[in-house]
């Protein structure tokens, strides 16, 4: 598929999922933030590779194994380049965000972080950016410190630099809040973090999906996304890792490929990437993600931030005339998603009465209960924007939303 301009029909033509009823009705699918769907040419490849091409890699030496350890490595060296790495050595393959983030935990955290110690993260936080340095914290003595956001979802770095202090050893921050849709500045948080002589990673599970991203450019130590909510499959993710602090760490899980040398009682171990990449991989999995990536460029990520842009602009516009719903997250610069709470009734109602329209929403604390209980809510209804997501799918959930305040209100 090549698109020379934003064919948002053709687009949505690539997507067999969407051609689904729901209760006997066509599926308008505002979920994206928790789970992409697949164009065809990502399921083509996955297929393709259980079918004919899948033989585990790197240690084969059969033709078949040579095919898919070659294609396997080309992934990364394509991710590399998407995502503007160094090299393809930084970029580790793991089962997504939330691995990727308990490998930094563990492997560079758990080795260098003392009592005291601090880790700075924003109330904001998926809990993927949260446990796993609770976890590191019991085992080290170090401590959280949250930085707050504004009641609209604004961000201020002057938050963050008034909580930095010389025990600050980690800043781990969202590039876009699954729940506000706020794109922090991480450029600049990536120099604060380094004025201080911390490291700064950057979840962007919610940032690479919707917007170009140059890890160079942002200046952090670590990347982290999972492929899931890229098109992708799901069960494959990446950690990309500045290639000097990797060499340093130690591994996080131990068994096959992540060695050099085996004894009883000692092992060495292989150099970055493999020495985080223990055992078989999903290997069809990373090839179709590849084809995942193939997608985006082929489309234009500036192409996708400018159409999902438009949509979040019109979205709440259009929502803003249903009675009784009020916005959670107004920031200026918005991405991906619209989260709201009506007054006629809990999200978990308003999700399952407009499914009842074939309309797909998440409702919930969104995997984010410091930030409901920071703006007092239990839970918000959240709509999200994809590159198959089109104005008319807004039109409906604002109808169906009337349907919901007729029957609850008054």
């Amino acid at each position: 598929m090549k698109i020379d301009k934003f064919d948002g029909k053709k687009i949505r033509s690539q997507f067999p999922f969407l051609s689904r009823k729901i209760n006997n009705k066509p599926l308008i699918y505002l979920d994206s933030a928790a789970s992409s769907q697949k164009p065809k040419q990502v399921l083509d490849h996955l297929l393709n590779t259980y079918s004919y091409g899948y033989a585990n890699i790197h240690r084969g030496l059969h033709t078949l194994s040579e095919e898919a350890t070659d294609a396997y490595e080309d992934v990364r060296a394509k991710i590399a380049r998407f995502i503007n790495a160094r090299s393809p050595d930084e970029v580790i393959f793991t089962s997504g965000a939330t691995m990727s983030i308990n490998l930094i935990a563990n492997s560079y955290g758990l080795s260098r972080l003392q009592p005291n110690d601090e880790i700075l993260i924003t109330v904001a936080e998926h809990h993927a950016n949260i446990i796993p340095w609770q976890l590191l914290c019991e085992k080290t003595g170090a401590k959280i410190v949250a930085v707050p956001v504004g009641e609209d979802g604004c961000f201020y770095l002057k938050d963050l630099k008034e909580r930095v202090t010389k025990n600050t050893k980690i800043i781990s921050f969202p590039h876009v809040s699954n729940v506000l849709g706020t794109v922090f500045p991480i450029k600049e948080i990536s120099d604060i973090a380094h004025e201080n002589d911390a490291i700064c990673i950057i979840d962007g599970c919610q940032g690479v999906i919707h917007m170009p991203v140059d890890i160079q450019e942002i200046g952090c130590d670590f990347y982290v996304f999972s492929a899931h909510k890229l098109y992708g499959p799901s069960g494959i993710g990446v950690c990309w890792g500045k290639a000097e602090i990797l060499a340093d760490m130690p591994p996080f899980m131990g068994g096959g490929d992540m060695i050099d040398d085996v004894e009883i009682h000692t092992a060495t171990y292989a150099q970055v990437p493999s020495r985080f990449e223990a055992g078989t991989p999903p290997i069809a999995e990373c090839i179709a993600f590849g084809a995942a990536i193939d997608f985006v460029q082929e489309i234009g990520m500036e192409a996708i931030a400018s159409h999902e842009k438009s949509l979040l602009s019109y979205g709440h516009q259009r929502l803003a005339s249903v009675k009784g719903l009020s916005f959670v997250g107004t920031a200026p610069e918005k991405s991906g998603v619209i989260s709201f709470t009506l007054d006629a009734a809990h999200p978990h109602d308003i999700s399952t009465l407009i499914d009842q329209d074939g309309i797909a929403i998440r409702a919930g604390h969104h995997c984010a209960q410091p930030l409901m209980k920071f703006l007092n809510l239990t839970s918000t209804a959240r709509a999200s924007v994809a590159v198959y997501t089109e104005p008319e799918d807004f039109d409906a959930l604002a109808i169906s939303l009337e349907k919901v305040n007729r029957i609850f209100g008054d």
